[in-house]
């Protein structure tokens, strides 16, 4: 195919260098920073500079912030050849998909959305690689009237890149999903880091703070906007994550000995159950 990947940061960028690496396909790269194009086509992670022409494009895949995504669309959508199927990689779907399908139909081009879940603590091309997706999940959120054939194509871009498990799910399910497994991942590892604590760590932490404090270093603009497009679904986590946690605090402050034993117990056993339950399902 002939794909257009419009941002080259991290995950447009080691888009770029997955299918160059993995593929034939024909790769061409889309930035406002022209720098970080021609460092692309230096890495050879890309065949061509963006010219200025949508056309003759079997595949466009934006790579920007949600916000930015839209306006991009609403922008260009016009100048795209009719027919061609249009991606993005955004962590939010629902509405947004809503209105990323509006646009794209109003003018003849198809819409389906998708969500590679891989990243790193800093983005940027710069720390962009090839082996990013390598294993990793991915999500394809198409609708009820998307086209057969246009999810089995993002399927074959998802396996010729490396992913591992392949989910395919409503833009809604989506974001539902996202709100626990990801969202609320983030909110949590933000608030952990403000403790006073945290400049005196050194010497005292292990692998379990690396964990909690990793996803801290977040680009606030592009979460921010990810969590208010979520706000239903990531309020109900978050509200279910501090009922828990009260549970706990009440057993320390009441010196409950054998209620913290029992909260703890819980969690093992439901994390224990979730273990089992994942060894059995297929990659």
């Amino acid at each position: 195919m002939n794909i257009l990947v419009v941002g080259l940061g991290l995950i447009g960028g080691s888009l770029c260098k997955a299918l160059k690496k993995y593929t034939y396909h024909t790769v061409t790269g889309c930035d406002l920073n022209h720098d970080i194009e021609n460092a692309a086509l230096r890495d050879v992670a890309l065949d061509n500079v963006f010219d200025g022409s949508y056309k003759g494009y079997d595949l466009i895949v934006i790579a920007l912030f949600p916000e930015a995504s839209e306006k991009f669309l609403e922008k260009h959508a016009s100048e795209i050849e009719k027919g061609t199927l249009i991606t993005d990689v955004c962590g939010i779907k629902g509405g947004f998909s809503d209105r990323m399908k509006k646009i794209s139909e109003s003018v003849g081009l198809r819409y389906v959305g998708i969500h590679p879940m891989a990243g790193k603590e800093f983005g940027g091309y710069y720390n962009s690689t090839a082996d990013l997706f390598v294993k990793a999940n991915f999500i394809i959120a198409p609708f009820a009237d998307s086209s057969e054939k246009d999810i089995e194509l993002l399927t074959n871009v998802a396996k010729e890149i490396g992913a591992g498990k392949i989910v395919v799910t409503s833009p809604e399910n989506h974001d539902k999903m996202i709100a626990y497994t990801s969202q609320l991942a983030h909110i949590v590892s933000s608030a952990y880091v403000k403790s006073p604590e945290l400049g005196l760590e050194c010497g005292f932490s292990g692998g379990s703070f690396q964990d909690m404090t990793r996803i801290a270093t977040m680009n606030e603009k592009m979460w921010a906007d990810l969590f208010m497009q979520n706000r239903e679904n990531l309020q109900y986590e978050l509200d279910t994550l501090i009922s828990n946690l009260n549970k706990y605090s009440e057993a320390l402050k009441n010196g409950d000995a054998d209620r913290l034993r029992m909260l703890i117990a819980e969690g093992r056993e439901l994390k224990e159950e979730n273990l089992r339950h994942r060894v059995g399902q297929p990659n």
